[in-house]
């Protein structure tokens, strides 16, 4: 095997390694690159994603569905460092890992950047695209801090801790500018460049890694005695007891990372100016880094030294104080939705007091969490047991995903995402709808015929009574769903929409949910059917009744979806005639004059306020608003009940590396 031509031990410097600034530069680029797409996810998968081909409307992504993603994306993401650490410590090193895998990330976020273009369909690129971030990002990740330990000897080991603060800076400065940013370039230039400045920020972290190549210390690989060292009887043991405490740090996990999905979509329907701050859906998580940098400080310094004259705070302990602050930051997120299910509109601080006890939580367990798992792995298993540390992430998310996925009622939309590319007569099968294509005849003769779905229904046979057709545009759009119970989902929303513009002629507002009910009941008991009203926030409400399988909750559900688009008034006349925005000019250049009608009546530039219907079946959550997060409120509370005493009976063992260890271990080495 031919001899490395580069650095494998530390220079004798008593100053910085050289390629120090090499590596933070490089940290802070690709954080940025990976929270600045991360960020605008959820938003760009509910709200842009069917935009993104060019003379077409594909379907809707919702917002369970888009939480599913999302969570199955950060759980990749820190299942990977699994393989990343193998791939490091046996075969080929940190620096040749960190560097291929970065190039692997710089074509995922190409594959983003390029959505909707190459014939390729936008959820494909989607797809590819975080599949490859995923599997790059998280392959670095167990290497990244561990090369940086690499750069240092005996004379300078001092400055190590200085260097580290440098580099966790790196982490939260990337991620707080990027969290700012990219909300903002993906609202006003639009998904390709909002993704694609991030793309272009970890090319030039892998470029900076590069260009460090000559100066940087290269670790070998260890080789098949990496699989001696981790699997003695010791290291097994150390990895049992760890795996017990880490089961209830994934349940953490799996609710702080909400905050990049189902909390975004709360902040859809709160009020989002703050501190003079009209904020983004998106940017409000740029508070948690910056907490973070105030916090550790705090914590450090003031908090725990002031616990510690009356009660001993171990590392369990921390842990256990960080679950119940946890538990405290969903309850004000399930409290704010209660708020938005009555038709009000929140104040986004409540979001920023539940992230400062959840950063606080953020910092009693992650942080903790790490150093505890240091000391506890056996001297041969340190990077192992960091890679099993962030596998507890993955896990957490996974969980998530799962609910969200169980949460899930099959609609008609996943019939409407396939119809354009159906081709040929006959049935078709799509999940659990069996349907046929036509082409529909144009109204006119100068316009573009659109298209038929007919999904034959409940009894399975086409051309009864319970058939649903599904009716698109010339853009595949879905412009109507024809059932048995339309005319009548119409009458019973003439009786909301009446009791809205009668409730105030300044400021209507819809019926509660005890008033809905009551004004459907009589209509209910007239044709046999059982309506049920869900005011869903201020200007969005939704009556469901039972499809031909007379259960509420299942795929043959009629829903009707009532949207209030409100006239602007007086203090709101500047925003209703702003410029508009990517997304509005987007679904203009679509639609035309239809797509302008629609976007002016979302931002108020309209003469009055109307109420727009729109009727489907099936697709609805069966956990949703105040509900949803109950459960993970209950959830994270049985969780920090049950870790007291896990906590309890864990019995430490430390393992610290002396200087007589890191000796014997530069001799084998050499």
């Amino acid at each position: 095997m031919a001899k490395s031509h580069y650095l494998t031990k530390p220079e004798e410097t008593s100053g910085l390694p050289r390629g120090v600034k090499y590596i933070i530069g490089n940290e802070a680029a690709e954080r940025f690159s990976f929270y600045g797409m991360r960020t605008i996810l959820v938003v760009f998968m509910t709200r842009y994603l069917h935009y993104m081909v060019d003379g077409q409307v594909g379907a809707e992504m919702s917002k369970a569905e888009a939480n599913e993603y999302y969570h199955n994306f950060v759980a990749a993401t820190y299942f990977f460092p699994v393989l990343g650490s193998i791939l490091s410590d046996i075969f080929v090193g940190k620096y040749r890992t960190i560097l291929w895998l970065s190039i692997v990330y710089c074509g995922g976020h190409l594959a983003l950047a390029l959505m909707g273009g190459a014939g390729i369909a936008p959820a494909t690129w989607l797809v590819l695209g975080l599949f490859l971030i995923a599997f790059g990002s998280g392959g670095i990740k167990p290497c990244v801090s561990a090369h940086v330990g690499d750069q240092f000897g005996k004379k300078n080991s001092h400055l190590m801790s200085k260097v580290f603060q440098w580099f966790y800076f790196s982490i939260n400065f990337g991620s707080t500018v990027s969290t700012a940013l990219t909300p903002w370039l993906l609202k006003w230039y639009g998904p390709h460049v909002a993704f694609g400045i991030p793309g272009i920020l970890m090319a030039l972290a892998t470029l900076l890694f590069w260009m460090g190549r000559n100066v940087f210390i290269h670790v070998p690989p260890g080789g098949a005695g990496f699989f001696r060292e981790t699997f003695s009887r010791e290291g097994v043991s150390a990895l049992l007891k760890l795996s017990l405490i880490y089961a209830f740090v994934a349940v953490f996990w799996g609710l702080f990372d909400q905050t990049g999905s189902s909390w975004v979509l709360q902040a859809e329907n709160m009020d989002r100016r703050f501190l003079g701050v009209n904020w983004l859906e998106a940017q409000i998580q740029v508070i948690n880094p910056i907490l973070v940098l105030v916090l550790i400080p705090l914590f450090q310094f003031v908090v725990y030294p002031g616990v510690n004259r009356f009660f001993t705070l171990t590392a369990i302990r921390k842990m256990s104080i960080g679950f119940f602050l946890t538990t405290g930051s969903f309850a004000l997120i399930m409290l704010a939705q209660e708020l938005i299910d009555r038709g009000e509109t929140p104040s986004i601080a409540w979001q920023l007091w539940a992230y400062v006890l959840l950063t606080a939580g953020e910092v009693m367990i992650s942080i903790t969490g790490l150093e505890f798992s240091y000391t506890q792995a056996p001297k041969t298993m340190k990077s192992v047991i960091m890679a099993v540390w962030l596998l507890s992430v993955s896990l957490g998310n996974i969980f998530t995903s799962y609910v969200n996925h169980q949460i899930q009622t099959p609609g008609v939309n996943q019939v409407a995402a396939v119809v354009k590319d159906v081709q040929g007569d006959g049935e078709h099968v799509e999940g659990s709808w069996t349907f046929r294509v036509e082409e529909a005849k144009a109204e006119a003769e100068a316009e573009k015929p659109g298209r038929l779905a007919r999904i034959s229904g409940y009894d399975g046979k086409f051309g009864t009574s319970d058939d649903i057709t599904l009716s698109f545009n010339a853009f595949h759009q879905l412009e109507s769903v024809e059932t048995s119970e339309n005319e009548a989902m119409n009458a019973a929303a003439e009786l909301i929409d009446k009791a809205f513009f009668d409730s105030s002629a300044a400021d209507p507002q819809l019926p509660s949910d005890d008033e809905g009910a009551r004004l459907l009941a009589g209509l209910g008991e007239a044709n046999g059917a059982q309506y049920v009203y869900k005011l869903l926030s201020k200007n969005n409400y939704r009556i469901l009744v039972a499809g031909p399988d007379q259960q509420l909750q299942t795929q043959w559900d009629v829903v009707l979806l009532g949207s209030v688009s409100r006239a602007a008034s007086a203090d709101n006349r500047a925003a209703a005639e702003a410029p508009y925005d990517w997304l509005e000019q987007r679904i203009i250049e679509i639609r035309g004059d239809e797509g302008k009608a629609e976007v002016d009546a979302a931002r108020g530039a309209i003469p009055e306020t109307v109420v727009n219907h729109d009727i489907t079946v099936g697709g609805q959550d069966t956990l949703e608003g105040a509900a949803y997060f109950r459960f993970w409120t209950i959830a994270i509370l049985i969780t920090a009940l049950l870790f007291v005493p896990v906590g309890f009976l864990y019995q430490e063992r430390s393992y610290i590396q002396s200087d007589e260890d890191a000796e014997a271990s530069a001799v084998e080495t050499t």
